[in-house]
């Protein structure tokens, strides 16, 4: 892969020189840290000289030990150089003394893995402190050489730049430019599809889950062209007779990497279902999920599963959807959009799907306690827990509880006789379900739960009797 080139190097050796010369006569501290900028002037001058063209022809006999290996004592100053940039008087003094382009040099330079994850790291460090995250945005070398480096296979490397990437994509005065930028490399898409449908590694999906889920959140556009380019990829391979690797989409790129860290990272699984929750908010990414019959059945499936069995448990206290809200929010709005859309392909049929009511009820049941909750701690707000904090718990419950109503109420107006009396032998449905599920159903959804007790009734009058009693605002049946 061909690299930008490196900067001049003999020029930013005599400037190493000259400071470390002039922190001796003065100050040797950064700002108002114990840091010695002697010793880090040493540092960076090492890593100069580690990659500097005139040492690197010296050891041709030895090139491939020296691209691919760090020396013990450098990495363990670079590293330290990593910590301390986490500190804004160090990342603004690596700033001033052009950092980021020696790092650059190296990105361009080296082969070393370690190598390239310190120096990106440090990056990274640096960028949280905003005009160094402006200025490292506006610079288009640093901006494609980093984009570059989403094609390299190390996974600690690909960690480091989609950190920086999430970084800068989440300062609203560069975030433009990261995305114009991404949009004119497409190959970055296929990059993050490949991470996510292939690696293993947990630490990195999460990183790249956000990425996309702030990319898409940012830019509708972005989301629809990248939806559209798995179809315009098979269209291109049909059209031709070579065999070539299937495309890869980003729905099941996305299911994938959702499998992959679903027992080992609830804030990465989250990340994936809002992706998902994302992509059903436009016509594109709805037909993207259910138009190929294996995607929208894998998608149910595996919401379904997740829904059913990881979430919304009889036993799990009412105090645990206040952890689970925004996940299960994500998952019934997808839920929901698939059913809408699919009420005839047999994965939605209600006789394998009967779980799903008894953990929308649940979840219907418990967020009575929530709201109490939530009326308490608004009552002893302090300083500590502000009344804005509980606005937006209230806005995340009000949200779970919207989806859960419309997805229940979807599924009340696709239930039969025989879809019911299984659901009562199964205790999916009994007497207090009914009432907590028509509590929440009603007024908005009047005329469902009306021919949902239609139904009911034949299969179970006594209990629509009993029901009646405590709605008795209810028409009769017919």
């Amino acid at each position: 892969m061909d690299r930008n080139p490196s900067p001049p190097w003999r020029g930013l050796e005599a400037e190493a020189e000259a400071e470390a010369e002039a922190a001796a006569a003065g100050g040797d501290s950064i700002g108002t840290t114990i840091y010695s900028k002697h010793w880090l002037f040493g540092v960076l001058g090492g890593l100069i000289q580690l990659i500097n063209p005139e040492k690197a022809k010296c050891r041709e006999n030895d090139k491939e030990e020296q691209h691919t290996e760090l020396d013990e004592e450098m990495e363990n100053e670079l590293c330290r150089v990593w910590d301390m940039s986490m500190v804004e008087d160090v990342a603004l003094f690596l700033y001033e003394f052009n950092a980021p382009d020696i790092f650059m040099g190296v990105l361009a330079k080296t082969k070393c893995p370690r190598l390239m994850e310190i120096c990106v790291g440090i990056l990274g460090n640096m960028a949280c402190f905003q005009e160094i995250c402006v200025s490292i945005s506006n610079d288009k070398n640093i901006g494609q050489t980093l984009l570059h480096c989403l094609y390299d296979l190390d996974p600690p490397t690909l960690l480091e730049i989609s950190r920086l990437l999430l970084t800068c994509l989440s300062r609203p005065q560069v975030a433009n430019i990261w995305i114009e930028r991404i949009r004119e490399n497409p190959a970055v898409y296929e990059s993050i599809c490949f991470i996510m449908s292939s690696s293993t590694n947990v630490d990195l999906l999460v990183k790249v889950g956000e990425v996309v889920d702030k990319l898409f959140d940012l830019d509708e556009k972005l989301m629809v062209e990248w939806i559209r380019n798995g179809t315009a990829q098979v269209l291109h391979q049909s059209s031709g007779d070579s065999e070539e690797q299937p495309p890869l989409k980003i729905v099941p790129c996305v299911l994938e990497a959702a499998k992959q860290i679903r027992f080992d990272n609830p804030i990465g699984l989250e990340v994936y279902m809002h992706i998902l929750q994302l992509l059903t908010t436009v016509d594109d990414g709805i037909q993207a999920i259910v138009q190929p019959p294996d995607a929208g059945r894998d998608t149910w499936n595996f919401l379904f599963d997740l829904a059913c069995h990881d979430f919304c448990q009889p036993d799990d206290p009412p105090i645990i959807l206040q952890e689970q809200k925004t996940v299960l929010a994500s998952i019934f709005s997808v839920l929901s959009a698939v059913y809408a859309s699919q009420t005839e392909q047999q994965y939605v049929k209600m006789e394998k799907n009967l779980p799903l009511i008894g953990g929308l009820i649940w979840v219907l049941h418990n967020m009575e306690e929530c709201e109490k909750r939530s009326v308490n701690l608004a009552d002893c707000a302090t300083e500590e827990t502000s009344k804005s904090d509980i606005t937006e718990e209230d806005f995340h419950l009000k949200v779970l509880k919207d989806v859960s109503c419309e997805l229940l109420s979807n599924i009340f107006q696709a239930l039969t006789k025989e879809n019911i009396v299984q659901a009562l032998k199964e205790d999916y449905l009994n007497k207090q379900m009914c009432s907590c599920a028509f509590k929440n159903l009603l007024p908005m959804y009047r005329s469902v739960v009306e021919g949902f007790l239609n139904v009911l009734c034949e299969a179970d009058k006594a209990l629509v009797d009993d029901l009646r009693k405590d709605f008795p605002n209810l028409k009769a049946q017919n």
